[in-house]
């Protein structure tokens, strides 16, 4: 695989598998891993105890660990060869339109505009897709505390969010994993076909220059 694909961002709902997949991804194209960090995030837990009273802060304690993480990516060389997320930039703003109230809402974008420098998109986003039931039950099976409040009713919020994202922006590459019936902590062959499919990815964009 070629330099083409420079930043490979995994995404998809709660307990899809992104942590492990970029982990994986990253180690076998020798990239660099960049991960969220949701266990520095002092509102998240309060967030999940108590919902919507504690969505502002949870919301920008993400987007300053974002300007962070966006000012490491921005270092020269950092992108050569190839950087490797469990997450897509554009995923705060996400979060916080299904999250935040209206008034909360324009607040953080007001802040969010001041502060998030502009990046490029990933050269490609690996969307993996598994359903509620699935989710729920990795969720449950990993044993976070604060997760295990998370409802079904939530994780088909942030679902139907994903989606309608990708329909808004038609622009970014994303290229539809299936999640549901995959492992990928233990499957190399999905590992494999899944990197098949980035090389194939990463030879049209190559095709195109």
């Amino acid at each position: 695989m070629s330099a083409a694909l420079r930043h490979i961002a995994i995404e998809g709902p709660i307990g899809a598998g992104k942590t492990t997949l970029a982990r994986r991804l990253a180690q076998r194209l020798g990239a660099h891993v960049l991960l969220e960090r949701p266990q520095d995030n002092p509102f998240l837990e309060r967030f999940y105890a108590e919902g919507g009273r504690y969505a502002l802060q949870a919301q920008l304690a993400f987007l300053f660990q974002r300007v962070e993480q966006a000012r490491e990516l921005a270092q020269p060389g950092m992108f050569a060869p190839r950087v490797v997320s469990d997450f897509m930039f554009d995923k705060d703003a996400l979060f916080a339109r299904l999250t935040l109230t209206d008034d909360d809402h324009r607040l953080y974008v007001q802040v969010a505009r001041a502060l998030a420098p502009a990046l490029p998109p990933p050269d490609v986003v690996v969307w993996l897709q598994a359903s509620t039931p699935t989710l729920l039950a990795r969720i449950a099976r990993r044993g976070i505390a604060m997760e295990q409040g998370i409802t079904a009713d939530y994780v088909e919020q942030i679902q139907q969010a994903y989606v309608e994202h990708f329909a808004r922006h038609p622009q970014l590459p994303v290229l539809v994993v299936d999640a549901e019936h995959t492992d990928y902590t233990c499957d190399d062959g999905a590992l494999d076909a899944l990197v098949q499919r980035l090389s194939a990815r990463d030879r049209s964009i190559c095709h195109s220059k």
